[in-house]
């Protein structure tokens, strides 16, 4: 998985529609092998960044789960703490 790419699911406040767009558009670079499409290609890249993100959105819509909601800002602090850990 790309490192980029967080997990939106179970936060409080829920994803909003720019993480969720933002995750798309990691994914289809990631699978596309290009940070930004041609020309020729933007049509089908900025439709797959659609696609994906609504798909997405869907998917983050129906899940359930009976975990407490996590805080972003916790989360966001032992993010820090690994990566301090791992680069030092």
């Amino acid at each position: 998985m790309c490192r980029n790419i967080r997990t939106l699911h179970n936060f409080e406040p829920p994803a909003t529609r720019d993480e969720v767009h933002a995750a798309a558009l990691q994914y289809v670079r990631k699978v596309s092998g290009s940070t930004r499409p041609s020309q020729a290609n933007e049509a089908a890249f900025d439709a797959a960044v659609a696609e994906v993100a609504a798909t997405t959105q869907r998917l983050l819509d129906r899940l359930v789960t009976t975990a407490a909601p996590k805080d972003r800002d916790v989360e966001a602090a032992k993010a820090r703490a690994r990566a301090a850990v791992r680069y030092g």
